[in-house]
C-alpha cells in the first residue's frame, strides 16, 4: 500500500505525477512544468459507455475512465492540471472541477463557461489547482451526475499528515443507472407526473432530524461507496492502532448520507477542502456535493456506512485488521446513525487563517428557493435557470452576503462556482465551503469576496433539481 507520506516522496524527486492508468504525456512532447518547477499532471479522459461491475452489479453506463468512480486525479497545491477530454458519448458533455476556484473558461459549464464537447470532439482543460483539499470532477450536462460521470480530485499540501499515518478516499454515490430505467428517464417522469404537493406539517426540524422528513425525490434500488454495492463492498487492509484520514465526498444525485464508522470516533478536519477546529463526533451529514474530511484510529475490523437521509438501504466499505472480517450488525448501526445526531458541516468551527478579513458587506443578495411546482420545477427568486439571461450583476473587489432563503419543505445543497465563502452562523463566521445545506424553511446566509471574474453559476446540487431550474449565476468583470 502506497501511503501518504510514499506519494509525497515520489513527486518530490520530480516523477510525474498523474492519474493511474489514465495519465499520459503525448508523443514528442515534453512534459508541462508546474509553478513548483515539478512536472504537470497531464490527465486523458475519454467519456464513453462502459460495462462496469459495482460489485456483484453488472450495469452499461457513462464513465470518463471505463470505471465507477472515475480514476482518482491526485495532485500537489499550486500544480498545473492538464486535461484533455475527447468525447465517445451520443450527447454533448464537460467535465465541472467542483470546488476548485480556477479561470472561469475552465469551469466546465455550458453556455457559461464553454460550449460543451460534443460527440467526437475534444477539449482541453488546463489551470493551476490553487488549493489544497478534497475535491471532485462531474459533468454539468443533464442528469449525467447521475450515471457514473464523477470522479475523487485530490489536492495535496506537503504540510499535512502530523495527524495521521495513511489515508483513504471515500465517494458516495446513489445508483439507478442501467437497473431497468436510467437518470434522464427518472427526470423525464418526473416532469412527466410531477409530484404530489409537499405537506407543511410534520415533525419540525430537530439535531436528530437535520433536513426534514423528506429525502429526496428518487427512490434507489442501490447506493454505493467507491463504486461497489454492499453485495460486495471494498476493503482494505490496515494495522492496529493506524490513524486513517478519510476524504468523503458525496457525489450523489438526490441522497445526502449520514457517515459513521462502528464504536470509532470521527476527528472531522476539513469541510469543502478547508481546514476547521478538529471536532469529535460519531457521525456526520453530507448533502449533494459536500465534502469532509476526518481521522479515525483503527483498532479492530470496522466498516465505514453511509445511511441515506429518508430512504432505505445504506452502503459501506471494510477497513479491515489482520485481514479479519468485521463483527458488526451493520443493520444495527445504520439504525442508530439514523436515530443519532450527526454533525453538519456548516456548523464546524474554522482555523483563523482561513477567516475571511472581517468587512461589512457591500450588497446582500436574497436567493428565493421555491418548488415543486407545475412539471417538476424548481425556482430562484421566481424564475428558473435560463443562460445567458438572469444573471446578477456585481463589481470585482466587493464582499457580497447570499442569503439562501429556503420557501419550500425540501433541503437544498446550495453550490456557487469560483469561489468559497464564509458560512455566517449566529456566533459569528463559520467554516470555508463552497456547498452548504439550507433546510426546509430555512435561511442559510454566506459571504464570499469577487475576487475571480466571470460569469458563475450558484445552484442547487440535487441534480434533478437542478434540471428542474434550480440555478441562477453571478457576474462581474476583472
Amino acid at each position: 500500500m502506497l501511503g501518504r507520506r510514499g506519494f509525497l516522496k515520489v513527486t518530490a524527486v520530480g516523477a510525474v505525477a498523474g492519474v493511474t492508468g489514465a495519465c499520459s504525456t503525448r508523443a514528442g512532447e515534453t512534459p508541462a512544468v508546474d509553478r513548483t518547477g515539478a512536472p504537470a499532471v497531464v490527465v486523458t479522459m475519454t467519456p464513453a459507455e462502459a460495462d462496469v461491475d459495482l460489485g456483484g452489479l453488472a450495469v452499461r453506463t457513462w464513465t470518463y475512465t471505463g470505471t465507477v468512480p472515475a480514476t482518482e486525479i491526485r495532485l500537489r497545491k499550486g500544480a498545473l492540471l492538464d486535461a484533455t477530454v475527447t468525447n465517445r458519448l451520443p450527447q454533448e458533455t464537460t467535465v465541472h472541477w467542483h470546488g476548485l476556484a480556477i479561470p472561469n473558461d475552465m469551469d466546465g459549464v455550458p453556455v457559461l463557461t464553454q460550449p460543451a464537447i460534443a460527440p467526437g470532439d475534444t477539449f482541453r482543460y488546463r489551470f493551476t489547482v490553487p488549493d489544497a483539499g478534497t475535491y471532485y470532477l462531474h459533468s454539468h450536462v443533464g442528469t449525467q451526475l447521475d450515471r457514473g460521470m464523477y470522479g475523487p480530485l485530490i489536492v495535496e499540501d506537503p504540510d499535512d499528515g502530523s495527524d495521521y499515518d495513511d489515508e483513504l478516499v471515500i465517494v458516495l454515490d446513489d445508483w439507478i443507472d442501467g437497473t431497468g430505467t436510467d437518470p434522464d428517464a427518472v427526470f423525464a417522469n418526473l416532469r412527466r407526473t410531477g409530484m404530489k404537493p409537499m405537506a407543511s406539517g410534520g415533525p419540525p426540524l430537530s439535531p436528530t432530524l437535520p433536513l426534514g422528513e423528506d429525502g429526496g425525490d428518487v427512490t434507489y434500488p442501490y447506493f454505493l461507496v467507491n463504486g461497489r454495492t454492499t453485495r460486495d463492498p471494498q476493503r482494505r487492509d490496515y494495522r492496529a492502532g493506524q490513524r486513517i484520514r478519510l476524504r468523503i465526498v458525496n457525489a450523489g444525485a438526490d441522497t445526502a448520507f449520514r457517515v459513521g464508522v462502528p464504536g470509532v470516533p470521527l476527528s472531522i478536519t476539513h469541510t469543502d477542502g478547508y481546514p476547521v477546529v478538529p471536532q469529535r463526533a460519531d457521525s456526520v451529514i453530507l448533502g449533494m456535493g459536500e465534502r469532509a474530511d476526518a481521522v479515525v484510529t483503527i483498532t479492530g475490523s470496522v466498516p465505514v456506512v453511509a445511511a441515506p437521509e429518508g430512504k432505505d438501504g445504506f452502503a459501506m466499505m471494510s477497513l479491515r485488521v489482520d485481514a479479519k472480517p468485521a463483527a458488526t450488525d451493520v443493520p444495527a448501526f445504520v439504525a442508530s446513525l439514523r436515530a443519532g445526531a450527526p454533525v453538519n458541516t456548516s456548523t464546524l468551527t474554522p482555523l483563523p487563517d482561513v477567516v475571511l478579513p472581517q468587512r461589512n458587506p457591500d450588497t446582500t443578495v436574497d436567493l428565493k428557493l421555491a418548488g415543486p411546482l407545475a412539471g417538476y420545477t424548481w425556482p430562484i427568486n421566481g424564475a428558473l435557470y435560463d443562460p445567458p439571461n438572469g444573471g446578477i450583476e456585481l463589481a470585482r473587489g466587493q464582499r457580497v452576503r447570499l442569503r439562501y432563503v429556503n420557501t419550500s419543505m425540501m433541503f437544498h445543497p446550495m453550490h456557487l462556482h469560483g469561489h468559497t465563502f464564509q458560512v455566517q452562523g449566529p456566533a459569528g463566521p463559520g467554516p470555508r465551503k463552497d456547498t452548504v445545506l439550507v433546510p426546509p424553511r430555512e435561511t442559510v446566509t454566506v459571504d464570499f469576496d469577487t475576487d475571480n471574474p466571470g460569469r458563475w453559476i450558484v445552484h442547487c446540487h440535487n441534480d434533478y433539481h437542478l434540471n428542474g431550474g434550480m440555478a441562477t449565476f453571478v457576474e462581474y468583470r476583472g
